[in-house]
């Protein structure tokens, strides 16, 4: 993994500029002495990464509440203990036990008090609720678990029992090569049974994922819509506890603002910022902005189920007529690397080969042609409201887009809504294409295929092209079957030539992610996969700084 630093001074004469018309609200975030305000771009969707694969539900929830059975270690390649101490393969990959670790505590709230430590009772009803139908808590929030359904997991686990209080058992239907990456995902985090129980009880079964309760290194505290999440350290956390005693969330959907935020010190952290306007600013030592390697892929996706994106030779015009080394150094300012297929060059998977249509309008005018419209067509272009790791800016980028189609005739409208209002939408496939990405959620190469592209992803909401193909999926099934690295490579270099063949997606950037913090925060994790994490997060006094840099 890669990091750097840039360190920037705000001119007083530049800071005022950008200050004037904006001031705080009432709602605003205070600065916290024993704690962090971070602005984050929107507001979760839940508080259960198991109802969806928004990136803001994640980096709200995952590894802030929730502990999982396994995780990865700090290399992102090797899978180390978690809730689980110790696991083990048995029958040839079809079954496997999980040893559970002793005295983890639950979050205690005013609304819930544990009266029991974490045991097997919680992964059973973790992992039951969104694989049993008949579960009584499988349809509530909607009943949904897209990253279950298309990982495949909800059809490859086919029983998951307590052997004793402190072992699980999971069988499978076949030995699958990414079960473990799959457990070691956000999504797969562990809830409270005794919870779950209460809950029922009380006739509130919808508390489970508004009022969290998990074992994770902060507890959930409040939530108002578009204004504030608060978090409070979990003092009794099986791991060294948090250094920070509060976690601010502070909803900020305005990249600007959330800039302002920062400069002004309202703010502690900020995802995604305008690393091009910062960089202009004169060098110091006020703010910092670190840089990840970060897999992921920023596509544009064409509704297959709409005519005329039903027609190959259309989806390969649109292709051609856009000029996406225009869109990285417009959009990303050069931070990102012109995709060549679906999986980035950091998956062990990736083929050099280019596997992507060159700009060339005229190319784009003779298929259109032979597809049946030598006059072009209208159709609209969804842009994301909010800023993401691998689309730093989806209004710019349709802008890009929408100019490049006219030069061949087609008219391109550009929509958009709120951001959950945007994934519903998009969810019942009201879209005629849509620009969109997504972020590894762990180091297999299917984690980019399956969730994508699979025929079960197609009705939970993360394949955006409505596309579903029984010969590439059994190319994945096969993949995920064969123990030979090789011959999964091979199997994964055909899927990438089918996808390219088929064009339900245009693969435009990989890019870097970028979080800008102030300059006396220290510790925050934005790991390679999963979202943000501010367990080992702590704010440096200044006579612990000037310390440090007297000993360097």
């Amino acid at each position: 993994m890669r990091f750097t630093q840039i360190a920037i001074v705000v001119p007083f004469a530049t800071l005022s500029a950008l200050l004037s018309g904006c001031s705080p609200t009432v709602h605003d975030a205070a600065p916290l002495q024993e704690g962090i305000v971070y602005c984050s771009e929107g507001n979760p969707e839940s508080f259960n990464p198991q109802l969806g694969t928004s990136g803001t539900t994640i980096d709200a929830s995952s590894a802030q509440l929730y502990d999982r059975l396994i995780d990865y270690d700090e290399t992102q390649q090797t899978f180390v203990p978690a809730l689980a101490t110790a696991w083990q393969a048995l029958d040839n990959g079809k079954r496997y036990r999980f040893s559970l670790r002793d005295d983890v505590q639950f979050h205690s709230t005013p609304w819930f008090t544990p009266t029991r430590s974490f045991n097997a009772d919680d992964v059973v009803f973790s992992f039951r609720r969104w694989l049993h139908e008949d579960h009584p808590y499988h349809n509530v929030n909607g009943g949904s678990y897209p990253f279950f359904t298309a990982s495949g997991l909800n059809k490859l686990i086919t029983q998951i029992r307590a052997i004793d209080a402190h072992t699980v058992e999971f069988e499978l239907a076949r030995s699958d090569s990414s079960f473990l990456a799959n457990l070691a995902t956000d999504f797969a985090i562990i809830l409270s049974a005794e919870y779950g129980a209460e809950l029922l009880a009380r006739g509130t079964p919808e508390q489970l994922d508004k009022r969290p309760i998990g074992t994770g290194p902060f507890v959930f505290e409040d939530f108002r819509k578009d204004l504030i999440i608060r978090y409070q350290r979990h003092d009794n956390y099986w791991r060294e506890p948090a250094a920070i005693k509060q976690l601010v969330y502070s909803i900020t959907q305005s990249a600007n603002k959330r800039m302002l935020k920062l400069l002004t010190g309202e703010c502690d952290v900020i995802p995604y910022p305008l690393v091009e306007e910062l960089a202009l600013l004169d060098t110091g030592d006020e703010i910092k902005i670190t840089s990840t390697v970060n897999p992921n892929i920023a596509f544009w996706a064409f509704n297959t189920e709409r005519p005329p994106f039903d027609n190959v030779k259309v989806r390969r015009a649109l292709a051609h007529a856009i000029n996406r080394q225009a869109i990285i150094q417009t959009v990303y300012n050069g931070n990102a690397r012109l995709a060549t297929g679906i999986l980035p060059e950091t998956s062990w998977a990736y083929s050099p080969v280019d596997l992507t249509y060159g700009y060339n309008p005229e190319r784009a005018r003779e298929l259109l042609a032979e597809a049946g419209f030598p006059e072009g067509f209208s159709f609209d272009i969804w842009a994301m409201p909010v800023q993401r790791a691998y689309n730093p800016n989806a209004q710019k980028m349709a802008e890009l887009i929408q100019a490049d189609l006219a030069q061949v005739g087609v008219q391109a409208n550009i929509v958009s809504y709120e951001w959950n209002a945007f994934r519903r939408r998009l969810a019942r496939d009201e879209h005629d294409s849509v620009l969109i990405g997504w972020i590894a959620d762990n180091a297999d190469p299917d984690n980019f295929f399956r969730p994508l592209l699979s025929c079960a992803a197609l009705n939970v909401g993360t394949n955006r092209a409505n596309w579903c193909d029984p010969k590439f999926d059994d190319l994945l099934l096969r993949a995920i079957t064969v123990d030979s690295l090789e011959r999964r490579k091979g199997l994964y270099h055909e899927a990438e030539n089918w996808m390219y063949r088929e064009v339900p997606l245009v693969p435009i950037a990989n890019s870097m992610r970028f979080q800008a913090f102030r300059s006396d925060i220290q510790g925050v994790e934005v790991p390679a996969y999963g979202g943000l994490s501010f367990r080992h997060a702590y704010r440096q006094s200044k006579a612990s700084a000037a310390a440090s840099e007297a000993q360097q």
